[in-house]
């Protein structure tokens, strides 16, 4: 079975446990939902409606609301009867992303792609079933996509969702796939005879793409990175109209430089020491990889592999690492 820190250290283990020990605290795991429905810290929600997102029982989601406004998570508002984002929620968020140096380095690199390509450009990490922006790039004519710092997109229906599980893992990326089937399975049904092709191609180009799936309008292509902060994969990904860009364009103008994108972000973050979201960034150097256009080979980067748990630059599953 394996103790809990190195079950967890499988990158990340999300909310699966593949031990089939079933150690997860249920409350504590329901209390996390109920905080993901407010998508926004605008967000105002009942209990009922809380209840119908996450699909808990009425009494249930009373019971956690009543809990979290206790610990300042959530407010409770008379006049609406609903709940809205706390000030122990905004005030953990906010320390979370002090790392402004480095935030800053990353949205550059993401804003100088966006104004080569009228799309959205975006840093992404996964939560459960959906992907989170926390750094986003936009050209000023972009077409199709609003995306900013903390929206979300859905993990089955989006080529950054499947460029996360496709790098996942197998045994990790059908674990995951069989708890969405069990609570979205509109969403496995759109990942599933998807995912060992998106595989296959993930090894071969280092990237994925996936057009129409979101929306028939839009096309998208995305870049895993292992990230050494969260131990797990977070993505570069761009979304284009697809009146505009359809899949022939994307791999032939689009990939190469998503690629550049991935390997310098890559860097970016093996240079920060695991303080992407630590105000000590600011106090040193970030290192800055050479830019350049030579995509490496998966015959080059395997040289680079020798000593396979050597410190190493984090790089996409291009390089075809032992995380894969």
């Amino acid at each position: 079975m394996g103790r809990r820190s190195e079950r967890l250290s499988k990158q990340g283990m999300l909310a699966s446990d593949l031990s089939g020990e079933g150690d997860v605290i249920q409350v504590v795991s329901r209390a996390f939902d109920v905080l993901r429905c407010f998508e926004s810290h605008e967000a105002r929600l009942g209990n009922l409606e809380i209840s119908n997102r996450c699909g808990l029982p009425r009494s249930t989601v009373s019971r956690l609301t009543h809990t979290l406004t206790r610990l300042g998570q959530l407010v409770y508002l008379p006049r609406d009867q609903k709940y809205r984002i706390g000030p122990s929620a905004v005030a953990m968020s906010t320390s979370m992303l002090r790392g402004v140096q480095l935030r800053n380095l990353i949205r550059l690199r993401l804003q100088d792609v966006a104004e080569q390509f009228p799309g959205t450009v975006g840093f992404v990490v996964p939560d459960r079933f959906h992907l989170v922006y926390l750094v986003v790039g936009r050209a000023a004519n972009a077409l199709g996509l609003n995306s900013t710092a903390g929206s979300r997109i859905a993990m089955a229906s989006t080529a950054a969702g499947h460029a996360y599980t496709a790098a996942l893992d197998p045994d990790v990326g059908d674990a995951l796939l069989a708890e969405m089937e069990r609570e979205i399975p509109d969403g496995a049904d759109l990942l599933r005879p998807r995912l060992e092709q998106n595989r296959s191609f993930l090894r071969e180009h280092g990237y994925v793409v996936a057009c129409g799936l979101w929306s028939q309008h839009i096309n998208g292509l995305a870049v895993p990175l292992w990230s050494p902060q969260y131990q797990t994969f977070v993505v570069v990904t761009i979304g284009l109209l697809s009146a505009m860009y359809d899949e022939k364009r994307l791999h032939k103008e689009v990939a190469p430089r998503i690629l550049e994108l991935g390997a310098a972000i890559g860097g970016l973050l093996e240079g920060a020491d695991g303080e992407l979201f630590n105000d000590r960034t600011q106090n040193k150097p970030v290192p800055v990889p050479t830019h350049n256009k030579k995509i490496i080979k998966t015959e080059d980067a395997n040289d680079l592999e020798a000593g396979a748990r050597r410190s190493r630059a984090a790089r996409s599953v291009r390089a075809r690492d032992g995380r894969r």
